[in-house]
């Protein structure tokens, strides 16, 4: 299993619903619904479905649940491997 800590990210927002990272994801034109469960950076994202994750150039943005901190957006730079995984499973 992956470690948050490894990657090289940054939090967009933290606190955050679902829904309201469902909805801010809406706004990036390249975007995908994935079921919980689905792995990123050997991460299993978690939450309530569909979770939304964002393609922004060579970045990739995602809701990210911390057990008993939170739900926080996520944004990985240079994840061009995650993103050409994730175009092509969805």
């Amino acid at each position: 299993m992956g470690c948050l800590e490894s990657l090289p990210y940054e939090v967009m927002m933290s606190k955050i619903t679902f829904k309201g990272a469902r909805e801010f994801l809406s706004r990036y034109p390249e975007k995908y619904d994935v079921q919980p469960g689905y792995r990123i950076f050997d991460l299993n994202i978690i939450g309530v479905p569909p979770i939304r994750v964002a393609v922004d150039g060579e970045s990739v943005i995602f809701p990210y649940t911390k057990p008993c901190h939170g739900t926080f957006l996520i944004r990985v730079r240079g994840a061009a491997d995650e993103i050409a995984r994730l175009r092509a499973s969805t």
